[in-house]
């Protein structure tokens, strides 16, 4: 019988109810986290989007700083979108360090597009695995990732400017638009491939 991965999404603030049915429909077994014991045994973790600066103060109120620290040196996976994606990197432009996790070695700028395109979709090329995938990616108040590490590889890019929208490093993920609101579950597919990968490891 093939195993059922359990996946839990940090549940403080932000849509994390449409990351729920999205992981659902791929057949794998999410959870609400919001406190720190509920992060036990979990095979992988969701930071949803949101507002940043409430997620990151919701963390440190309900003591979920050190052990998701704990969980990324366990090599569990992470994948955050757009606020999530923000708390996963090693800096935030105008931020002082503490405002993050540090999990990806990138810098990233919050709401990066202006009052002007606030909310747009854009085409998301994504390589995986050899293969080239158009994806439909849709981007609310989104986080630009202004420079990577070497260590991290860039997955995705917008079409219409080449910029990174889709990076991974090691066993986190991280994406700057929101793969949840649309029907196409090929990002959560590659976060699950992440989720079985590392699973054999620990």
């Amino acid at each position: 019988m093939e195993k059922r991965y359990k996946i839990g999404i940090l549940a403080l603030q932000g849509d994390y109810e449409r990351h729920y049915k999205a992981l659902e429909s791929i057949g794998v077994f999410p959870i609400y986290v919001k406190l720190p014991e509920e992060l036990k045994d979990i095979d992988g973790l969701v930071i949803p989007g949101g507002e940043s600066p409430t997620m990151i103060r919701l963390i440190d109120r309900y003591g979920l700083r050190d052990p998701l620290v704990q969980l990324y040196e366990q090599k569990v996976p992470f994948f955050g979108t757009c606020a999530g994606a923000i708390l996963l990197a090693s800096e935030v432009e105008t931020m002082p360090q503490d405002y993050s996790l540090g999990f990806i070695n990138m810098r990233i700028e919050r709401n990066a597009y202006g009052r002007q395109r606030e909310s747009f979709e854009g085409d998301v090329e994504i390589a995986w695995k050899g293969e080239s995938y158009l994806f439909t990616g849709i981007f609310i108040r989104a986080p630009q990732i202004v420079d990577v590490g070497p260590e991290v590889e860039v997955i995705g890019k917008l079409v219409s400017s080449g910029e990174p929208v889709l990076v991974r490093q090691g066993h986190v993920l991280a994406a700057t638009f929101h793969p949840e609101l649309v029907d196409d579950r090929f990002v959560e597919q590659i976060f699950l491939e992440m989720v079985e990968e590392y699973a054999t490891q620990r």
